[in-house]
């Protein structure tokens, strides 16, 4: 259960930086722009873990987490810009598929980043040992219907979600009634 968490907070964190990140930051004035948050610190990882790392992420398809986090920064930027610009939409349409061109390829930063996080999770031979298990027959099985347990895992969440909101509703309702105020 640990692992899946792991997993849906990565993804929310992936969305949220591609998606929420870049508006917020691009509506406020150059001189006003705060610095990113430091990175934290990460221990050194040797070669081999990096490359263990990165081929464990790509067995897991981890790139697909991330793909399209430049386009979609671009066009959250874009659409920042136009609120307060409507006058330039023909400029800025342009110039988004100008942005989204020069900096393709960026988002493989992403990728880089996960693997050092995970070669600062895992010891080298830890990474090694998570590789050979991917490779094996249950790996493999692993590897192949994790992303419909997840997909099946978020629904169940989110059904469990809306029927337990409805229990808290009325447990708020119940309670102010017995204050005498009906909501």
């Amino acid at each position: 259960m640990t692992y899946l968490l792991n997993i849906v907070a990565a993804a929310g964190l992936v969305m949220g930086l591609a998606l929420a990140g870049a508006p917020a930051h691009a509506q406020q004035p150059a001189a006003k722009q705060a610095a990113p948050a430091p990175a934290p610190a990460l221990k050194p990882a040797s070669p081999a873990a990096l490359a263990a790392a990165k081929e464990i992420l790509t067995m897991k398809n981890a790139n697909a987490m991330y793909a399209s986090a430049v386009p979609n920064v671009v066009e959250q930027t874009k659409n920042a810009l136009l609120q307060s610009n409507l006058n330039y939409q023909k400029d800025l349409n342009e110039v988004a598929v100008i942005v989204a061109k020069n900096l393709a390829g960026k988002e493989q930063e992403i990728g880089d980043g996960m693997a050092k996080i995970y070669a600062n999770e895992f010891t080298e031979q830890e990474l090694k040992d998570l590789l050979a298990f991917y490779k094996s027959p249950l790996g493999q099985k692993l590897l192949a219907t994790e992303p419909r347990a997840i997909q099946f895992s978020m629904s169940y969440m989110n059904q469990w979600a809306q029927v337990f909101a409805q229990t808290v509703n009325e447990q708020f309702r119940a309670e102010m009634k017995k204050r005498g105020k009906e909501i």
